[in-house]
């Protein structure tokens, strides 16, 4: 089944970003499919059609390189143009009951574009292997029960989802950020501000493209944090998951 669905990727990455192929490495090596099956799209500049969607089995945010959902300028409308479009994207996403996963930027901009609150905030800050905790809907939830009450997810945020938007559940949450994971109700869409599309490697890779990040939010050398990074097996297996669970 994995191997024969159509995925559309819609990223939020500069052309010279090295991440922009890896990305689509990590998503085909955890959903256990070819990268050809990944179409990508560049959400900084396009929106996907209605043809483009209707050909979409699932659709897949992740992060955004060196860009962010938050803007003081306006809550209600965003100045940049980009992020306005990428918005009315989330919107008609859930209008269309699009199955969709969406991780750590998607995570936060389908949260504000449905009315949640996303703010700016490095002291709150997550980068690295990190512990969660399942809430008590997570624990029945069919996609996230298997996890565990406790499990590592792999993370790279300084961004955070401070209030939810109305009609979503709340699946995960960690020491520092209670806002970890949610569902929306009665739509086929699961975001998370983890990375369930990364493992040890994929993170190792993406903190090497980006050693400023490592050094700015944890003070450490980019070797001392990679010793300190682990495996995640059971967010390895959240993807296909998934997918299983939405087109069944």
């Amino acid at each position: 089944m994995l191997n024969s669905v159509r995925y559309l990727l819609l990223q939020v990455r500069n052309p010279d970003d090295p991440m922009r192929s890896h990305e689509v490495e990590c998503f085909a090596r955890a959903l256990r499919s070819n990268p050809s099956r990944i179409r990508v799209l560049d959400l900084l500049h396009q929106q996907p059609t209605a043809t483009q969607l209707s050909q979409t089995d699932v659709v897949l945010l992740g992060g955004s390189g060196h860009y962010s959902v938050v803007d003081e300028a306006s809550v209600a409308e965003p100045a940049e143009e980009w992020l306005r479009r990428a918005l009315d994207v989330m919107r008609d996403l859930r209008e269309r009951r699009q199955p969709t996963f969406a991780s750590c930027w998607g995570f936060q901009a389908m949260a504000r574009a449905i009315g949640g609150k996303v703010v700016h905030n490095p002291s709150w800050a997550e980068i690295g292997t990190h512990e969660l905790m399942l809430t008590s809907d997570g624990q029945d939830d069919p996609v996230f029960s298997p996890l565990g009450k406790e499990f590592l997810g792999q993370m790279g945020h300084e961004d955070h989802v401070v209030d939810l938007p109305a009609q979503t559940t709340l699946l995960a949450s960690s020491d520092r950020v209670i806002h970890q994971a949610y569902r929306l109700n009665d739509v086929p869409i699961y975001c998370t501000q983890f990375h369930p599309e990364l493992n040890r490697q994929d993170l190792l890779r993406r903190l090497d493209a980006y050693p400023e990040y490592v050094r700015h939010l944890t003070g450490m050398s980019v070797d001392d944090f990679a010793a300190s990074l682990q495996d995640a097996p059971e967010t390895e297996a959240l993807l296909p998951r998934f997918v299983k669970y939405v087109l069944s």
